[in-house]
């Protein structure tokens, strides 16, 4: 009975080492994500973080300046964008971090599966020698305090065979390999943590940011005596920029005729540029209070919308201007025929380049306050045959309008 029962214990141990020795250990997928991923965007937060120090010292030179508000205006707004580019860094490392943090626990899952494995492996070769009578292995795993005891005492054993040598390496790597992973575990989890308490204290950071280039809009359109000088520079960038379409709207209508295509082909309507339908000013005079060429507003002024409301073309139409300046901020001009533009002012972001051809309703940049704005809003400006219309006012049937439905500021 004994023999047999040995034989079995032998048939078992050859097949579990067979096992080990001819199975290749399972593999997980390519990892999708490396901490050099997050080496890096920490590298590229640290450039932002030179920038942000540079365009602080530039802004404090200028602070005491009357003279220079234009250009303290132009550095704060690009101090929010630095800032929001900062805030999409951290994003993006924390959710680097998270997908990081997953694929770890999925590989410290298996490395546990196969030291199982492997320990089982280890047990059923002790019984089996311990059956033949070659050592006494029980009296080994019994006097061990741990587990890791009982590996330093095996290692001490010379009668050891290569077999057995061979299933304790795999153990003790394995343990290793889970150990590390632990401790990388326990590392990204902090990391994602810290760059959750950053997100915060940025975002933080951001608002501040907006609410001093506000606030030294508000101080120019106060104070417009104290700040001549800055009041004329607006209103001559306003020129140049109304020159500046028309000069664009000509190249493209001469590049279309040497071409053979009908500049005139786009008759249709327009659409609301954003989903609010509140108005703060419209053309000509303003309904909220003062401002620089309060009694000639040049466009209609859609608020109630944030820093993320997505800005759409009216019409469709070509690109003739996406660029950035010190009235409009980032402002965009669409061609849609001779003579008909539409203009998208003070966004903090564009989505489109000169010579893209976009369709009605798509996105074209998202709301801000950057340029000459006392807050987030969508400034709106709509020529045809050259000259700025009213499209609160001005349609197809008598004071119907372009744009309907909306609400005056003032009287909601």
């Amino acid at each position: 009975m004994r023999r047999t029962k040995t034989r079995r214990a032998a048939a078992l141990l050859a097949f579990l080492l067979a096992l080990a020795v001819l199975t290749p250990t399972l593999t997980l997928p390519v990892e999708a994500v490396k901490q050099s991923d997050i080496d890096a965007l920490k590298e590229d937060a640290n450039d932002l973080a030179s920038q942000r120090k540079k365009l602080q010292e530039r802004i404090n030179a200028l602070k005491s300046d009357k003279s220079k508000a234009i250009q303290q205006k132009e550095l704060l707004d690009e101090q929010v964008d630095n800032t929001q580019a900062e805030i999409n860094n951290v994003q993006r490392q924390i959710d680097t971090y998270t997908a990081l943090i997953a694929q770890t626990e999925d590989e410290l899952a298996e490395a546990e599966r196969q030291e199982e494995a492997q320990y089982e492996l280890f047990c059923a070769r002790v019984r089996a020698m311990e059956e033949r009578g070659d050592i006494s292995y029980w009296a080994v795993l019994f006097r061990a305090e741990s587990f890791t005891d009982m590996l330093s005492r095996l290692d001490a054993i010379n009668e050891l065979m290569d077999s057995d040598q061979a299933v304790i390496d795999r153990l003790q790597a394995l343990q290793e390999e889970i150990k590390t992973k632990q401790a990388d575990l326990e590392e990204q989890k902090a990391g994602v943590e810290s760059a959750k308490a950053e997100l915060l204290q940025k975002k933080s950071e951001l608002e501040d940011q907006r609410a001093e280039a506000i606030a030294l809009v508000k101080e120019i359109d106060d104070n417009q005596a104290e700040y001549q000088a800055t009041v004329d520079q607006i209103k001559a960038d306003e020129q140049r920029i109304e020159q500046q379409v028309k000069e664009m709207q000509k190249k493209l209508e001469e590049e279309m005729a040497a071409q053979g295509k009908n500049y005139n082909t786009n008759p249709g309507g327009y659409i609301w540029p954003v989903d609010s339908r509140y108005i703060t000013s419209t053309v000509g005079g303003r309904t909220s209070p003062g401002g620089i060429g309060s009694t000639n507003h040049k466009g209609t002024d859609i608020g109630r919308v944030g820093y993320t409301s997505s800005v759409y073309a009216a019409k469709a139409g070509t690109v003739i201007i996406s660029q950035k300046s010190s009235s409009y901020g980032n402002y965009i001009v669409i061609s849609h025929g001779s003579g008909n533009t539409t203009l998208y002012a003070h966004l903090s972001s564009r989505k489109v380049s000169v010579g893209d051809v976009v369709q009605q309703g798509q996105v074209i940049g998202i709301t801000g306050s950057t340029g000459h704005s006392t807050g987030p809003h969508l400034h709106f400006e709509i020529t045809e045959n050259g000259v700025r219309i009213n499209p609160l006012n001005h349609g197809a049937e008598p004071r119907k309008g372009y744009l309907t439905g909306y609400t005056l500021s003032g009287s909601a």
